[in-house]
């Protein structure tokens, strides 16, 4: 998929894991390549992590501009022909706040998206979740696809899960009432692990470094649907360019692993690296119970008892996406966090 181009792309929030991941391969693919962060803080830092893989970052601009505010949205958009927008808020101070949740993530992207129209921008690609797309009832064997829709009334979803649906829906329901040459791709990853580019550690990754320092009792009765990070981005560059995508959403995710069964394949391959990694399996309450005290754990809670599976056949046949298999996912996240020293 490699081209050699002029054409300029945005990509919102530049010091997450997967626009890191974008904007390296745009710039490997030739693009002239845009990212905002919140604050000149982080724009120094994100400038010094490229040039300090020793990347050629002359193509790459980075501007300060906040999801929560109007301010810069128009400067930065303007001239773009695509704009890939994969900033999201991921944690607020109340976990169970829908709206500090749906704020920032709804009125964010419609920010994004009504500049992107006004400047004429081809497409843009909106990184979703899977959490748009989860049934109501978890205990059936049943394959899920994109014509699914979470229903945000949902009592057994937390907040971050009703929010990512309200925010994907807002952005279709704004793009029905634009007379523009503007289109819209929607991603919905499952869990994204991986390689991390630089020494910090991304929400998703905190799976695998906490396996690895054996942190807790043992694992959870859930699995998780995987897709690596470099899968991610490069479905959203597929996306982003083939003309059959204007209007799309796609599930992406490589296949699934139990955690029980992560845990296993990292204490087998790791050597003694992983001995402190724990393979016993724990019982539904023991979760239920933790989670109570420790808040972060709440996300794994509706996971428990699910039976349904997602497929991404529409991007593999539509898009020609190929992602790697998981355990080579799996493998390349804790190696990376070891390269890094983060374990």
């Amino acid at each position: 998929m490699t081209q050699s181009n002029n054409k300029t792309v945005l990509v919102t929030g530049g010091t997450g894991f997967v626009a890191g991941w974008a904007i390296h391969e745009l710039l490997k693919q030739g693009y002239v390549v845009r990212t905002t962060v919140r604050s000149e803080e982080k724009k120094e830092n994100l400038q010094n992590d490229f040039l300090h893989r020793g990347m050629d970052t002359h193509a790459l601009t980075v501007y300060v501009a906040d999801l929560t505010s109007d301010e810069g949205w128009k400067e930065v958009v303007t001239g773009a022909n695509y704009v890939l927008h994969i900033a999201s808020p991921l944690s607020a101070e109340n976990q169970d706040d829908l709206d500090s949740f749906v704020g920032p993530a709804r009125d964010g992207a419609i920010r994004v998206i009504r500049e992107a129209v006004k400047a004429g921008v081809e497409r843009v690609v909106m990184t979703s979740s899977l959490a748009a797309a989860t049934p109501e009832i978890s205990n059936k064997d049943q394959h899920i696809n994109e014509s699914l829709w979470t229903n945000p009334n949902d009592k057994n979803l937390n907040a971050y899960r009703k929010s990512k649906a309200i925010a994907e829906k807002a952005a279709w329901d704004f793009m029905k009432e634009q007379n523009s040459k503007t289109t819209l791709t929607t991603i919905l990853p499952g869990a994204i692990f991986g390689p991390v580019l630089f020494p910090t550690i991304p929400g998703s990754i905190e799976v695998i470094q906490r396996l690895i320092q054996g942190k807790g009792m043992g694992n959870p009765k859930i699995r998780f649907e995987i897709v690596d990070v470099r899968d991610l981005v490069d479905l959203h560059i597929r996306a982003m360019i083939h003309p059959q995508a204007a209007g799309q959403r796609y599930i992406a995710t490589g296949g699934f692993m139990w955690m029980n069964d992560v845990a296993k394949f990292l204490k087998e391959k790791l050597g003694e690296k992983g001995k402190n990694i724990p393979t016993k399996t724990i019982p539904d309450f023991v979760l239920r119970s933790a989670a109570k005290i420790t808040p972060s754990l709440g996300s794994l809670v509706p996971m428990l008892g699910r039976k349904f599976r997602y497929t991404s056949a529409k991007a593999k046949t539509q898009l020609n996406w190929n992602p790697r298999p998981v355990e080579e996912t799996i493998l390349d996240s804790a190696r990376k966090l070891e390269a890094f020293k983060l374990i």
